[in-house]
This record gives C-alpha cells, structure tokens and sequence, in this order.
C-alpha cells in the first residue's frame, strides 16, 4: 500500500493490517494522503466538525498510527494552511502582475486581494481557525515553519503591490494584508452560518444586516485602507 486514498467504493485496510512507512518517500506519500483526506473531508463538512478519528478513517488507518505522522489534528491543518497561503499567492501576484501600472489604483489593488481571497472559501476558514486553535496545539517548531513560511508570501505579495503603487511602504504593504486576511476569514465565518440561521436572516428583515456578501465588503475596507496608507 502507498499511502493514496482509497477509490470510492472500496474500504482502507483494517487499522490492524496498516504498515508504517520505512522510506522517506513512502512517509511523504503517507502524509500527502493524509492531508488530502482532512482537505476533503473539511472541504465537505467544515474545518471544526472534523475529528483526528475522521481523518484516521478516511486514509484506512488507526487513529494512534496517524499520530506517527502528525503530532495532532491541529498539525494536520496548519499544514493545509501553508498550504493555502501559498496558493493564495501565486493567484493574488498572478492577478496583480496582470495590471497595468498605467491604470492602477488602490481600487484595482482592493479587487485583486478581495475576489481572489472570497473566492477560497475553504482558505477563509483555515484562515480563522490558525491563530484562535491550530497554532495553539503544536509544536514551537510547527508555528515556527508555519510563520517563516506565511512571511515569505506576504514578502513576495507586497512586492507585487508595490509595482502598482511604488508609494507604499513595506510596513503598510504588510498592514493591508494582515488586515485582509484576518477580515476574509472573519467575514467568512458571519457569511456561512447553518442552513436554520441562514434562512433566519433571509426571513427576517431586521436580520438583513447579518448578511455578508465577502468579497464586496472586503474590497471597499480594503480601498480605504490602501487610500488612507498612501496619503500618510
């Protein structure tokens, strides 16, 4: 067995039979199916409702032999958060890179970071869950990874930033994305209530405030932001 998930219809092997992974590169297979497992099944269900034992299930494995790999769920989803900021930012840069300079302004920057942030929900989440439980149950050399790793994006995002509006500062560059990210998951959270609350605010005027349309929202916080920071 080489770590993959197991094709729809067909089960794992018992928790008994399961076999650690002696090679490098049978670990790293081992830990990419389980990454893929929690991605799926977060996807599906939601970043909270998920349990070590879901995942444990959902790769064919017991939950104990799991923990040879990850140290604990929060580990698990961490990960999937580097993960995320990564690919947020070759799409953020790719739409950035993609403006002309000639006809940039703080509003086009607000576009490029809201739309492409709104339209990652699953990101969002993760976005919430990092610094209220995932970074608060792992290792000091987890976060440590996690946070050189998240740096490095936002370096490489503010760059970006900056060839479409050379006034900004690096500070401010920083500022900008740290609010956007922190609102997007914020704002994420208000959007997707469950099914009964959902349908509560949409039946009830009073309530219509409760609606949070994410990408708008964000983007018109964020044109402010950038227009504030370049009249400084």
């Amino acid at each position: 067995m080489d770590g993959s998930p197991m094709p729809d219809g067909e089960r794992g092997p018992a928790p008994a039979d399961f076999q650690r992974a002696r090679s490098p590169e049978a670990k790293q297979r081992r830990e990419e199916a389980i990454l893929t497992a929690a991605r799926q099944l977060a996807a599906e269900r939601g970043i909270r409702q998920i349990t070590l034992t879901d995942i444990a299930d959902a790769v064919g494995m017991h939950k104990s032999a799991l923990l040879r790999y990850f140290e604990t769920r929060e580990e698990i989803f961490l990960r999937l958060t580097g993960e995320g900021w990564r690919e947020w930012s070759v799409g953020v840069r790719g739409q950035l890179d993609a403006l002309d300079v000639s006809e940039s302004d703080p509003d086009a920057v607000a576009s490029a970071l809201s739309a492409t942030l709104a339209s990652r929900g699953m990101f969002c989440d993760l976005l919430a869950q990092a610094p209220m439980n995932l970074e608060r149950n792992v290792s000091s050399d987890a976060v440590r990874r996690f946070k050189y790793g998240t740096h490095a994006e936002v370096e490489a995002i503010v760059v970006s930033m900056q060839r479409l509006l050379p006034a900004l500062s690096d500070a401010d560059g920083v500022d900008v994305i740290a609010s956007a990210t922190a609102l997007a998951g914020a704002f994420w959270q208000i959007a997707t209530p469950g099914p009964e609350i959902s349908a509560l605010y949409r039946s009830d005027p009073r309530l219509a405030h409760a609606i949070v349309d994410v990408g708008p929202r964000l983007r018109r916080i964020l044109r402010e932001l950038l227009t504030g920071a370049l009249a400084a």
